[in-house]
């Protein structure tokens, strides 16, 4: 699946969740899926955490 069409079904996913059930279920969705993407990238391997902890402490930057 190519990123224009994962991106049209996170879309149409939100706007279906806001128009049904109206915004706070639209935030809740919107924020559990951004949680889902974040834990996926995580346990791929495509997301080191520890150099997000460092950053985020001031122990390094990102440049």
């Amino acid at each position: 699946m190519t990123a224009t069409k994962m991106g049209m079904g996170i879309g149409a996913v939100l706007a279906l969740t806001w128009i049904v059930f109206g915004f706070w279920a639209f935030l809740f969705v919107a924020v559990a899926m951004a949680i889902g993407a974040l834990i996926g990238r995580i346990v791929e391997g495509k997301l080191d955490v520890s150099s997000i902890v460092s950053a985020v402490q001031g122990k390094k930057s990102s440049s």
